[in-house]
């Protein structure tokens, strides 16, 4: 069956690939803010109600998480405020909505991968604007999927795997800290599972709405990220820097972050089928796509 789906953030990493998994189920209207600015109630609604989708998806955020820290209203107005406005619109539509959230609404002190019913407390105003907009979904629309996703990266957009690439051109050593735990994920597989969550939608399946986890499977460190990284791209590096780990306490940033971001999964693979491959396999395929589409590893 052929579904209307229109996704928001086109130009981010995930909304990038939805566009491109997402076309063999039907017609894809993709907006971003150069089209559609979800802080604009009115025009949120008027596109809902124009384009009329089965389904939407909210790939849109704000994810600058340092500059959240000195742009609150801004991350707040997308995040929270946008969030909400479009859960609105579907509603008043008879349209449900599946929201793309993060691990950052977790204040990462748990023992252990946190479950979606798990207490929510962030340590960012990144983290706290997610979780106002995770709020202002359930409270508009009780026909919403919410998926929580942490540490996305993807061959495209500013993410760490771009950085450690670019960095490899630009210093023999790198300090990465190692005492922040989390799962990368590829923004592509991402992409995939909603994917299969729509086919199930398409095919008139009744889905469970609520809040759900996804992330490529395994547990790293960011400096265990940035190891893999070189390794696996080291045919494509003008050099392979040597990577000192520190701690967080050792590089400051504006914003804390959660020291424990892993996500407990397996009440989505339990539920819908969804069994997601390993972070390491998921990293050698981007990084070997890129490679072989002829778009240098490293980024220009």
């Amino acid at each position: 069956m052929s579904i209307r789906l229109l996704v928001t953030g086109a130009n981010g990493q995930v909304g990038w690939h939805l566009q491109r998994t997402l076309a063999p189920m039907g017609e894809v209207l993709a907006i971003d803010i150069d089209s559609v600015d979800l802080t604009d109630t009115a025009a949120v609604s008027k596109t809902v109600r124009g384009f009329a989708p089965d389904v939407v998806v909210n790939a849109a955020a704000y994810t600058a998480v340092d500059k959240a820290e000195s742009e609150p209203g801004r991350a707040f107005a997308v995040n929270a405020e946008g969030a909400g406005a479009l859960a609105r619109a579907c509603r008043t539509c008879g349209i449900p909505l599946i929201h793309l959230s993060t691990d950052y609404v977790f204040d990462g002190a748990k023992r252990g991968a946190y479950l979606p019913g798990d207490p929510v407390n962030p340590l960012n105003v990144y983290g706290a604007s997610k979780e106002v907009g995770e709020r202002a979904v359930r409270d508009a629309l009780p026909e919403h999927l919410i998926l929580r996703t942490s540490w996305v990266y993807s061959a495209r957009g500013n993410n760490f795997l771009r950085t450690m690439l670019r960095l490899a051109g630009e210093r023999d050593t790198l300090r990465i800290v190692a005492d922040q735990h989390g799962s990368p994920t590829s923004a592509e597989d991402i992409a995939t599972a909603l994917m299969m969550l729509l086919a199930r939608f398409a095919a008139g399946e009744r889905l469970k709405w609520g809040t759900w986890h996804f992330t490529n499977a395994g547990v790293t460190t960011w400096h265990g990220f940035a190891e893999a990284i070189f390794e696996l791209a080291a045919p494509s590096l003008p050099r392979r820097p040597r990577i000192v780990p520190i701690t967080t306490a050792d590089y400051p940033t504006p914003a804390r972050r959660p020291l424990n971001s892993v996500l407990d999964c397996s009440s989505l693979e339990r539920n819908f089928g969804i069994k997601p491959r390993s972070w390491q396999e998921a990293l050698e395929s981007v990084i070997s796509e890129s490679v072989a589409s002829g778009r240098n590893a490293v980024p220009s």
